[in-house]
């Protein structure tokens, strides 16, 4: 099952993929509730209403009712998460951003999965990305996947958390690269540089439509794996790809990790963290160190950025510059001169 949130003349609303039309959930069965956010609130009782749904369309009914999928306007699958962490599931990645900094591969990787707090109001779908003229300084991309919960619970062990997630999604984490070393010097962060967009979307995929995908989990971890081709294209142009199916920690060992002593909710939104080569910095890093001539590329106005992955299908996005000359770097460095 595919469920979108999309743009009506009120807001927005919760609505079903089914054959490239989507439709509005709770204009079918007015016991849904519009929201995603109080869909997942009660994930078992909605979902199976919304399966029946498919399945009644699937059959033939509400025809009259499907929208277009080309012509709705998509909104972030989850547009008012409860929260926002990202992990850092793919040792690759991991491996080749140190290689590329001169420092040994640190062993805690290896030891327990990792994840910060991001700024879930700042949580995006489709469409433009707004960017201030300090984002600019070495604005990146970051290819991800992301899960959201489906129910709430505490000190949840790996071997169960697969339970807790409603669906699957393609997952941006921009990265403001300036602002986010500068911060992080000060052993605090990343903050600034991660807080202005995190993009997900286009729908949101339930575990089921993923079953032919399952793969096994690294050796020495537990929970489901998908062998999910993941990709990145700036311009046309790809510049990332990878696998899914190549994250060292699984989605389960992550909650397991972020709800160890405390509650995540229905509605929660985790990443995945970066695939390898899924991000400027890291090629950037890759390019320069095997050629000191290598030209860095970073996103520019106007760049529009493809994420796809294999069953999750594709997040299309424009970067724009917000129209202001404010810049944060500027007050400093006049600080610092005056």
């Amino acid at each position: 099952m595919k469920l979108v949130t999309f743009k009506n003349h009120h807001g927005s609303e919760t609505g079903i993929l089914v054959n490239d039309a989507i439709y509005s959930l709770s204009k079918i069965d007015n016991t849904l509730p519009q929201e995603m956010g109080l869909f997942l609130k009660n994930w078992e009782r909605n979902s199976d209403h919304a399966r029946k749904i498919e399945q009644d369309i699937l059959s033939g009914k509400y025809a009259e009712q499907g929208m277009p999928y080309n012509s709705a306007e998509l909104l972030a699958p989850v547009p008012h998460p409860t929260s926002c962490r990202d992990g850092y599931a793919f040792r690759q990645h991991v491996a080749a951003a140190r290689r590329n900094r001169g420092v040994p591969m640190i062993p805690e990787f290896d030891m327990y999965p990792i994840m910060y707090f991001t700024n879930h109001n700042a949580v995006q779908g489709p469409g433009d990305v707004m960017c201030m003229p300090d984002h600019f300084e070495k604005l990146d991309f970051e290819l991800e996947a992301a899960v959201v919960l489906g129910k709430q619970g505490r000190n949840i062990k790996a071997e169960h958390a697969d339970e807790y997630i409603a669906g699957y999604m393609i997952m941006n984490d921009m990265s403001a690269r300036r602002l986010q070393m500068e911060e992080m010097m000060l052993n605090l962060g990343p903050a600034k540089g991660k807080d202005f967009s995190t993009v997900i979307g286009p729908w949101l995929v339930t575990p089921d439509e993923l079953s032919s995908f399952k793969t096994s989990p690294k050796a020495g971890h537990i929970g489901a794996n998908y062998n999910l081709n993941m990709s990145c294209k700036v311009n046309g142009i790809e510049v990332s790809k990878g696998n899914m199916g190549d994250m060292d920690w699984t989605f389960a060992e992550i909650i397991e990790r972020c709800a160890y002593g405390v509650t995540v909710w229905a509605g929660d939104v985790i990443g995945s963290g970066t695939v390898g080569t899924g991000c400027f910095l890291e090629l950037n890093g890759t390019g320069k160190l095997n050629d000191p001539n290598y030209k860095e590329q970073w996103l520019q106005n106007g760049d529009v950025v493809e994420m796809e992955i294999d069953g999750l299908g594709k997040l299309v996005n424009t970067i724009r510059h917000e129209g202001s000359d404010f810049s944060i770097l500027s007050l400093k460095k006049q600080a610092l001169e005056g």
